[in-house]
């Protein structure tokens, strides 16, 4: 398992000589590979296991990977985005499930309701505020977290180093005007299964 580990590193490496990174990092998973506190092992087992829920999602629905999002940190699964049906929730929720290596799925998904512009331009104002809020504030790592709004509702993943960093992030978030829930799925370095050394 161990090798086919390294040849997997070793055959990414070398056919990744010509494609250019965006700041999501190398393997997608939304956080700099070299700020991620989780070890490369468990950066590679999360991006595999996220491809696989991919491929999982597209093969039951092409639609569901527009309307899904997902973000897997150690082994937990989060699912935000909007679905048609309560029936939709539960099937992707069971998908999530069947991933080798989930250790837990945290289901955020909404039911579809009509488009409305004015809450949707709130709704990035919000999760704008936030992120240059965490950029500015020298006692976070912004890159390290991933976030979402919707109806003044924000939803913060990611990794903190400590507890006050954690205690920052919410504190930050909590503190944007209009704001009337925190819901943050944040764990501490030393809650990964794998701690960076």
């Amino acid at each position: 398992m161990k090798i086919r580990k390294i040849l997997f590193l070793i055959s990414f490496i070398i056919l990744s000589g010509c494609v250019g990174y965006s700041s999501t990092g190398v393997l997608g998973t939304g956080v700099s590979i070299a700020l991620d506190p989780r070890s490369l092992g468990t950066q590679i087992d999360d991006s595999i296991m996220q491809q696989n829920l991919r491929a999982k999602l597209l093969s039951a629905d092409k639609s569901y990977i527009i309307s899904v999002k997902t973000k897997i940190l150690d082994g937990r699964i989060f699912l935000t985005g909007k679905v048609s049906s309560v029936e939709d929730k539960l099937k992707i929720t069971k998908l999530a499930w069947e991933i080798k290596g989930a250790r837990s799925v945290k289901n955020d998904l909404r039911i579809k309701e009509e488009f409305n512009f004015k809450r949707s331009a709130k709704d990035l104002l919000l999760t704008s505020q936030l992120r240059a809020a965490l950029i500015a504030n020298k006692k976070v790592k912004s890159v390290n977290y991933n976030i979402d709004s919707y109806k003044k509702k924000i939803y913060i993943y990611g990794i903190a180093q400590n507890e006050t960093e954690r205690d920052e992030v919410t504190r930050e978030a909590k503190q944007i005007l209009d704001v009337e829930d925190v819901i943050t799925s944040i764990f501490l370095v030393d809650d990964l299964r794998v701690i960076k050394n």
